[in-house]
């Protein structure tokens, strides 16, 4: 089966004292990655684990709250992106009503390090999914918008790119993809999804707060039907040790 997909609904949250539950996400999918998801009810608070060695990101897809810590604060109200300044910042995440989120920690070598300490986004790293750019791409169909919250070389965090795609309503609306050989690609279904994910002949039907795994190389799409809405965020990791660069210098 080429389709790896954690489903929301089917999973018992059982919370703790604290008022939240943490889940590793499709664990052992990639080497050098995990992901994680929280919930935490209205009033709680976490702190997630820091790394000094990993590209960090976290993804609030649900609820509102905010993040502070001592790279500063920020107020969480709609699907949001939060990269912590690495080993210096402490920070935790507060839920002012029902909220979860997703935390993404990628391995980073000794190629990473030095590109980073080059060139890199800046951490503290937040954006809001309206302060992220718009791009154009072909595999869209009509209605479909996309975002990017990081993308490039300069603007990854280690191997890790981040993007948002939105469709639906009154037209089939989503995303028909060729397989990429360079990155392997995860999905968090956000909003009102309710679309399907086909990787080669397999499909799975995705619903808000799932989470899915499409190998490298696979053709692949997410497509809503009419008066449906496809809305995720996509997570790519590279499978070069280099990145998007192939050479083995730096």
């Amino acid at each position: 089966m080429a389709i790896m997909n954690f489903e929301d609904a089917a999973f018992e949250k059982a919370y703790g004292s604290d008022g939240t539950v943490c889940v590793e996400l499709l664990p052992d999918t990639v080497e050098g990655i995990r992901n994680y998801k929280y919930y935490l009810r209205a009033g709680a608070r976490v702190t997630p684990p820091r790394y000094a060695d990993k590209a960090v990101v976290l993804i609030f897809g649900k609820g509102r709250g905010y993040v502070a810590g001592t790279d500063g604060g920020f107020k969480i109200e709609e699907l949001s992106f939060y990269a912590p300044d690495f080993e210096n910042a402490e920070y935790y995440v507060y839920a002012v009503e029902d909220m979860e989120f997703i935390m993404c920690a990628a391995d980073m070598n000794d190629y990473d390090r030095v590109r980073a300490g080059e060139c890199r986004v800046h951490t503290p790293f937040f954006r809001t999914v309206r302060q992220c750019y718009g791009y154009d791409q072909s595999c869209k169909t009509a209605g479909t918008w996309s975002k990017s919250v990081l993308f490039g070389d300069f603007g990854r965090l280690g191997k890790l790119t981040i993007g948002v795609v939105h469709g639906g309503g009154s037209a089939e609306g989503g995303t028909i993809e060729k397989g990429h050989g360079e990155v392997h690609q995860w999905n968090y279904c956000v909003g009102n999804s309710d679309f399907t994910l086909t990787v080669e002949d397999e499909k799975v039907h995705q619903k808000a707060g799932d989470w899915s795994f499409v190998p490298a190389g696979l053709d692949h799409s997410l497509c809503a039907e009419e008066g449906k809405e496809v809305y995720y965020v996509w997570v790519e990791l590279y499978t070069s040790e280099h990145g998007i660069y192939q050479t083995e210098g730096f």
